[in-house]
């Protein structure tokens, strides 16, 4: 610790994301990206802004971005607000609508960059233990005194909460900002989104990593009501008002127009997640109901924690997190029919192993 350091940097505990391993032929289950590349028509919409107007600088308000997601959702421009990805969003909600003094609540188990924020920006919190079944109680979210925020459906345990439970928590925190982190939305079924025009207190905060092919670009968006997104602008004005490059913006707007390809690979991604989901259990696998596309996985006898050292040995990559409730459980991505088959060659090679080791013992 430097002598230096400011009492942010003191009391930070930095987010650790899914591991990146440079090497050939990995296949990566770990960090919730699409397996399929970007449409046609956002390569093409970015080589084009390559060769035309990258020596300009992008416009600092995203006015033709905002303007497309404003379409997209029918809500008005002036609710929708962009940023360098959804977790630079997330850091621009909790500077603009959560106060250092009072507590907010977010999930025991939920997106880990939650206390990060909370502690960087030193804003006290209440981490709300989940149902025996990791659905979400939500009368416990009830009457806040800083606000709420929470994935939906959750992360890592894949469960969506339905639209009747979010209204509940935003009738029952009518003083404070409901954060609704939705970034798996578009594998699940509705959006809170229809709720905003109800609801002065909801932000809705979404991504194009996932759903949309663009980990790579890093966009991501909220959608609110005017005063707060306006408040998201003050923040982010405060810091740097080109948060977003001109290729980002021209495969995000090109992105949101092929709905032809994102329908696609919606569709897809959900088959497939249905056929994992089938293959794991009849291995013995307990799958919590998946809205997202991962799934969120314990075995009856194996541990999490050496399947999951005994994949990344041999070339696929999946999470595995060493917390308290979860330490058994595996998270794992939705790749393609090929990646998932070889997945489950790798699964059926081990546990085959496993078995014939323990039937020789036993003899």
């Amino acid at each position: 610790m430097s002598k230096f350091w400011s009492e942010a940097v003191k009391r930070s505990s930095p987010y650790v994301p899914g591991e990146q391993m440079n090497i050939s032929n990995l296949i990566k289950l770990n960090t919730n990206e699409n397996p399929y590349p970007p449409s046609q028509q956002v390569k093409e919409a970015i080589q084009s802004e390559i060769d035309t107007n990258l020596q300009l600088y992008p416009s600092p308000t995203v006015d033709d971005l905002r303007e497309e997601l404003a379409t997209t959702y029918q809500l008005n421009k002036d609710q929708v607000f962009v940023g360098n990805g959804s977790d630079e969003v997330l850091a621009f909600s909790f500077m603009a609508f959560f106060d250092p003094g009072r507590i907010i609540r977010f999930p025991a188990v939920s997106y880990s960059f939650y206390p990060v924020y909370a502690k960087l920006f030193d804003i006290p919190y209440e981490k709300v233990a989940l149902n025996r079944d990791f659905t979400l109680p939500v009368e416990k979210f009830f009457q806040a005194d800083g606000g709420v925020i929470f994935p939906n459906p959750n992360a890592p345990t894949s469960i969506y909460l339905d639209l009747q439970a979010i209204r509940e928590i935003l009738d029952n925190n009518p003083d404070c900002v409901v954060i609704i982190d939705e970034a798996y939305i578009d594998f699940a079924s509705a959006s809170a989104v229809s709720l905003i025009n109800t609801y002065e207190n909801l932000l809705v905060i979404q991504t194009f990593s996932k759903s949309r092919s663009l980990a790579g670009l890093r966009v991501g968006f909220a959608l609110g009501n005017k005063q707060l997104i306006e408040g998201l602008n003050r923040i982010k004005d405060s810091f740097n008002s080109y948060t977003i490059d001109r290729l980002a913006i021209a495969g995000a707007k090109a992105a949101l127009k092929d709905t032809t390809y994102f329908d696609y690979t919606i569709t897809k991604i959900k088959q497939t997640r249905e056929w994992v989901t089938s293959e794991m259990k009849k291995r013995g696998f307990c799958v919590l109901p998946s809205s997202a596309n991962f799934i969120f996985v314990t075995h009856y006898k194996e541990a999490a924690e050496d399947l999951y050292k005994w994949f990344k040995e041999n070339g696929i990559l999946i999470r595995y997190f060493q917390s308290p409730g979860i330490d058994n459980y595996l998270r794992i991505t939705i790749g393609t029919d090929e990646q998932m088959r070889t997945f489950f060659e790798k699964l059926d090679y081990i546990l085959e192993k496993k078995n014939s080791k323990e039937a020789s013992a036993n003899n």
